[in-house]
């Protein structure tokens, strides 16, 4: 199939901007509960929507009494954080756009893109933010303000704005329409200097009420309940920015964790409680991982394995029947399924609070297998595809007919297309405007009203995008063998022990691969061998440690040909890791920099 187009579902005329759900949400149901915040204590403490709307408003003037005007952009730059939403609910009520910036970010990075954007004011999160801005100020004229949020910016503006009228408010805010730049998101530049995407309030309206409505049911964890969802994502980041968006937009309670470590994660979860994640594949793995790693703490290491089959099992056949290709799980798959419920699958739960029964899943592939644990467990997890240009999910699985291993379908209203050379072409509302000052490179993925992705794909017999590869992340071996890393890469990392690993080999004689591990992981595996931790230069010299990575190398090569699989490999002594330079603030791989840094590792590869 090269191409498939879902049938639009029905939605109210866009109208107005996205500040707008607050206040029709404030009039409509004032005591309903919109978000949870944390106060001083660490208690999770309920703001209804009245209350939002107020804060809301309140910093709105506040930004206008501080010169903030219509069409001006101010740049956030801070972790997952309450704060965060306010500002941008209160960007968008005068009109403004809101520039996100990661809180990793390096000087060099701010400061091009706040002289790109020609940012005019600066929201950051503490001192250390203050200072990277500091150093690169005397190089943007523009930029005539800075507040910080833990030195009270909050209450700073909304001191200030407490002169000026709310009619002047409410102005500006009529004078948003849908068409309006609603924000400009860099990506994350894994292939050069990162790009502004021009994301106006239409394509988040459009990507926001589609998913909200095609996708409702998967926000609660029973029938009647209040859907919640605790955003741990990036808001830098556009898929943590539009789950963000929906949640206030449809009315589903959101709180906010600035921690993506297992440590901080977990105990707000249990706390918080909500009835649906959205995540990238990492969390996943990292709750199953550590599952795993717990029951074998305890000797219950046989039992989990055979509950983690079962579960499988279990899955594929609902999956077949969905499809029309069996009668579902056996008479003794129900009995062993139901076996191993309280004894590991509803465990796995409460690690994600207790209450959770779906999730999305996002930012880059996720193993079949392992989706198909977590929905043998209790926990469907649908699997989607997007770019920033795309306002974010382009595609994802239905909730009644969920196929693993594929992103799914396009999202109503759009149109997945398969170009002759096996890239993937979007079509829809959702699609961005173009790149901010740079009409060459929108002229590059904008071709005649399909976004070019510059990602490889297929479509199915049902309309289900399987993506296989990047078109410039192709290796073509000195024998002319084309190979796409991303698919050894992702199954070498499903090893337990492994974190990371890059498939190399361009005008090379055959592929091979630069392996990192998790050490959270190795030292339990260390453990239960009874063996002390190991020093880096020891551990990655170990014939044991070497032995695991080669069988899940092994593995990974059962999947492709001779000439594609992994000749050989080497384990690395320390994570990729975005402080240097290797990773994107996504997590996404950075080869030309990683080649760069272990260029001499490479080369012994092929000594």
């Amino acid at each position: 199939m090269r191409e498939f187009t879902a049938p639009p579902v029905e939605a109210a005329p866009q109208v107005g901007g996205l500040a707008d759900a607050v206040f029709d949400h404030a009039q409509n149901a004032p005591d309903r509960v919109a978000l949870g915040r944390k106060d001083a204590a660490g208690h999770w403490r309920d703001v209804t929507a009245r209350e939002f709307r107020d804060e809301v408003l309140a910093l709105a003037r506040g930004l206008i009494a501080h010169g903030v005007r219509f069409g001006d952009r101010v740049a956030v730059m801070s972790r997952t954080r309450y704060e965060w939403t306010l500002f941008d609910f209160a960007l968008w009520t005068v009109g403004a756009q809101p520039v996100p910036v990661y809180p990793t970010s390096s000087a060099e990075q701010v400061f091009w893109m706040l002289h790109d954007a020609e940012v005019t004011a600066c929201v950051v999160e503490h001192e250390d933010h203050a200072m990277t801005i500091g150093s690169v100020v005397d190089r943007l004229p523009r930029l005539k303000r800075l507040w910080q949020l833990d030195a009270g910016a909050v209450a700073e503006l909304v001191a200030a704005g407490a002169a000026v009228d709310e009619d002047v408010v409410h102005r500006h805010r009529r004078a948003v329409t849908p068409e309006s730049v609603a924000t400009v998101i860099y990506t994350s530049g894994t292939t050069g200097r990162p790009k502004g995407c021009v994301i106006t309030h239409s394509n988040f309206m459009f990507e926001s009420d589609v998913l909200t409505g095609r996708w409702e049911p998967v926000f609660h964890s029973k029938p009647g309940d209040e859907p919640s969802t605790l955003l741990f994502l990036p808001l830098a980041h556009v898929f943590g920015r539009m789950v963000e968006v929906a949640a206030i937009r449809s009315g589903v309670k959101i709180g906010h964790q600035p921690v993506l470590a297992a440590s901080a994660l977990l105990p707000d979860l249990a706390a918080f409680r909500p009835t649906f994640i959205l995540a990238v594949p990492y969390i996943f793995e990292k709750v199953f991982h550590a599952a795993r790693r717990r029951a074998e703490k305890e000797g219950r290491l046989g039992p989990f394995d055979k509950a983690v089959e079962v579960a499988v099992r279990y899955a594929e056949a609902l999956e077949q029947r969905a499809f029309g290709l069996g009668p579902g799980p056996s008479a003794p798959l129900r009995v062993q399924h139901q076996f191993f419920e309280k004894l590991v699958y509803g465990k796995v739960r409460d690690a994600m609070g207790g209450r959770v029964r779906h999730a999305m899943s996002g930012g880059s592939g996720m193993d079949r297998r392992l989706g198909l644990f977590f929905e043998g467990a209790g926990v469907t997890v649908y699997e989607g595809y997007g770019l920033t240009e795309s306002s974010a999910a382009a595609t994802a699985n239905p909730p009644e007919r969920t196929k693993y291993g594929t992103v799914g379908q396009p999202i109503p209203g759009t149109t997945v297309h398969i170009a002759e050379d096996g890239e993937v072409w979007l079509g829809g509302p959702h699609i961005f405007s173009g790149y901010l000052n740079d009409p060459r490179s929108t002229g590059a993925v904008l071709r005649d009203g399909w976004l070019a992705t510059g990602d490889l794909g297929a479509l199915d017999e049902d309309g289900y995008l399987t993506i296989t590869g990047r078109k410039k992340e192709i290796l073509v071996t000195s024998g002319g063998k084309s190979v796409s890393p991303a698919g050894l890469e992702e199954r070498v990392r499903a090893h337990p022990l492994v974190a990371q690993c890059i498939v190399v080999g361009n005008d090379r004689p055959y592929i091979a691969a630069l392996v990192t591990v998790d050490q959270e992981a190795v030292d339990h595996w260390l453990a239960m061998q009874n063996r002390p931790p190991l020093p880096a230069a020891e551990l990655v010299r170990d014939p044991a440690l070497e032995t695991e990575i080669r069988r899940a190398v092994v593995a990974a090569n059962t999947s492709v040909s001779q000439t594609e699989s992994i000749r050989t490999f080497r384990i690395l002594a320390h994570p990729f890791s975005e402080e240097h330079g290797l990773l994107t603030p996504s997590l996404k791989l950075k080869r030309k920099a990683i080649e760069a840094a272990y260029a001499a590792e490479v080369n012994a590869l092929y000594g």
